[in-house]
């Protein structure tokens, strides 16, 4: 996989991935990459999106379409179609896969397959 680094697009964090990355983070690969995030978010390399209303809303129709991809990336897909962003850094690509937005025809995942 190409790394995500390589992109020159924004790639804003909704507010609600903060904890749940910092915590695979720390129990999957430890300390020392879950710092490595939090030093990104400090640097200015990940920005933070908050959540709107409308942004809840979106996701709780996201949820009612796909059920199975939880709150976290519901939101992650509100916002990316509120800010018309069409690529999602994730490694959840079973589930980003089938989601269409309604902004584009489909999202791109990075990192990208080689």
């Amino acid at each position: 996989m190409a790394p995500v680094k390589t992109t020159r697009e924004p790639l804003p964090a909704p507010v609600t991935v903060r904890p749940e990355v910092t915590y695979l983070l720390a129990t999957r690969l430890g300390i020392h990459a879950e710092q490595a995030f939090v030093q990104s978010l400090v640097d200015g390399e990940v920005s933070v999106e908050g959540l709107r209303a409308a942004d809840v809303t979106r996701a709780s129709e996201v949820l009612r379409h796909h059920a199975d991809i939880g709150f976290v990336d519901a939101t992650i897909v509100a916002i990316a179609e509120r800010l018309k962003l069409e690529a999602i850094a994730t490694t959840d690509r079973r589930h980003f896969s089938r989601i269409r937005p309604d902004h584009a025809r489909a999202f791109r995942l990075l990192p990208a397959e080689t």
